[in-house]
């Protein structure tokens, strides 16, 4: 949880929370720091499909994006030139997802060790805890500016990696096959470690034979690209949500700097709350639900631009950020089974290219119009499009049985 909190959390979202303070500051303006935000996001996309690739011990890799994450985020602070902050924030992105997606190994391998996968839900919640720690500092200590923020976040960082160094040493069951369970970004399916577990998946695979890939293509193409549509419906308000609040409310307002933290907040919650749902459950279903819950949270800040409406609006998309994830790669395995890494793979390039695209489209029309408004309706009402999509796929292409009994894994 804690490297998850320090590699996304920090490495990742702490802009979000700093970004008011560079513009202010005079760094950038909206249409640069748009290019700022899509840059980290293209690096992460690249980070994640390299993954698949990567034959590492997950320890090392570990350690290795803390130390990087610390170095690259005070970077962030000791220079005021564009082009260098580019490079750091591309790099950033493609660390954190190394990070991420080998911490997730090695946690959920540990936790399998120990006999409690239960726990897998709690390191999920890191992302949250780092972004909601990252708001409430900087609106604490909003008036020493950006480059102070970026400092901060460096050696708080350093001190967090320092605490959990020596926690992160190659499990005695780590095998050389484990780098190609890590796939683009997402966690990686617990595996069976035990012969009892063994036996268990081989019966699950008796009673749910596994169905021939091309059998699923065209259900395969539809959760490809309509997992593209949150990937650009959150990311306008993830990466610019404290700018549009002090845009909207009175000057000197408390309230812009909290929004933030509460969408942390509501992803932890909805980390813990998604990997309890029932894993029969309709996984395209629950998706359309998701993504109609972060539409309404959008739409909540457009129609009432005020504290309860912008609060409204940050638990809606953060309560099933980590959800949608869990869905989605539970459709995956639902298709493809244990051959699924490839669809992940396809799949989350398909999120992060809707990522890319989203402060791309977002930062030019409020330059222009000086509002994000007309982005923020094109992005709730793509994933009001995308939950009808799903609605109708899930009609036309009612669900087989499940290859196994596994349920996924966790973003």
């Amino acid at each position: 949880m804690v490297a998850l909190a320090v590699a996304l959390g920090v490495g990742r979202f702490a802009f979000t929370p700093l970004l008011p303070l560079m513009l202010h500051g005079g760094a950038i303006d909206i249409r640069h720091g748009g290019w700022l935000a899509s840059l980290n996001y293209a690096g992460y996309f690249v980070g994640a499909i390299g993954c698949a690739a990567l034959r590492v011990d997950a320890a090392r890799m570990v350690k290795a994006g803390l130390a990087l994450t610390v170095l690259l985020v005070l970077a962030m602070g000791v220079t005021q030139q564009f082009w260098v902050w580019a490079a750091v924030r591309f790099v950033a992105g493609a660390v954190s997802a190394w990070t991420f997606v080998f911490a997730s190994q090695w946690g959920l391998r540990r936790l399998a060790d120990l006999r409690a996968n239960e726990w897998g839900g709690v390191i999920y919640t890191g992302p949250g805890v780092g972004i909601a720690g990252t708001g409430l500092l900087v609106s604490a200590a909003s008036g020493y500016g950006a480059s102070a923020g970026w400092i901060g976040f460096g050696l708080l960082s350093a001190v967090l990696t320092v605490l959990v160094w020596r926690t992160f040493e190659p499990s005695a069951s780590a095998s050389a096959t484990d780098a190609n369970a890590a796939n683009a970004g997402q966690a990686p399916q617990r595996p069976a470690h035990s012969q009892a577990q063994h036996s268990q998946a081989q019966h699950a695979q008796a009673e749910h034979p596994h169905h021939p890939a091309h059998l699923h293509r065209a259900d395969a193409f539809w959760l490809t690209v309509l997992y593209a549509v949150p990937g650009f419906g959150y990311i306008i308000t993830a990466t610019f949500l404290p700018v549009i609040a002090r845009a909207a409310l009175p000057a000197g307002s408390p309230w812009p700097d909290l929004f933030w933290p509460m969408l942390g907040i509501a992803l932890v919650a909805g980390a813990l709350v998604g990997a309890r749902l029932p894993s029969h459950w309709d996984n395209r279903t629950l998706l359309a639900a998701c993504y109609v819950l972060q539409a309404l949270g959008i739409a909540a800040g457009i129609v009432s631009p005020t504290a309860v409406g912008f609060s409204l609006g940050s638990t809606l998309i953060g309560l099933p950020f980590t959800a949608i994830t869990l869905f989605a790669m539970r459709e995956a395995r639902r298709l493809h089974g244990d051959d699924a890494a490839s669809l992940m793979g396809y799949a989350t390039a398909a999120y992060g290219l809707g990522q890319i695209a989203g402060p791309l489209v977002a930062a030019p029309i409020a330059a222009h119009t000086g509002s994000f408004t007309l982005a923020l309706w094109l992005a709730a009402l793509t994933l009001l499009a995308g939950a009808a999509g799903l609605v109708a796929v899930t009609m036309l292409r009612p669900a087989r049985p499940k290859t196994n009994s596994a349920s996924g894994a966790l973003k």
